[in-house]
């Protein structure tokens, strides 16, 4: 299991648009993967659990995931929130 902790840099948080890519992103690895805010868990590969982080700019967030492919899902995602 891989775990990091990401602050959400984008102006406009993660609405639609990067909530899509990033669900996008997630959907293409094996790997189980969730998002935690708050103490929350959500399904990083379903679009409206993401939405329904509310993640705005300066939250912290964790990803987490866990399987054969753990460590490329995470930078892959890290890199995709990093880009919008």
């Amino acid at each position: 299991m891989v775990q990091v902790k990401y602050t959400i840099k984008n102006e406009e948080g993660l609405h639609a648009r990067p909530a899509s890519d990033f669900c996008k992103t997630a959907s293409s690895f094996k790997s189980s993967i969730t998002v935690i805010k708050d103490g929350e868990e959500f399904e990083a590969k379903s679009i409206l659990m993401v939405l329904c982080i509310g993640a705005v700019k300066g939250d912290e967030i964790e990803l987490r995931a866990e399987g054969e492919d753990e460590e490329e899902a995470v930078k892959a995602l890290i890199e995709t929130l990093d880009r919008e």
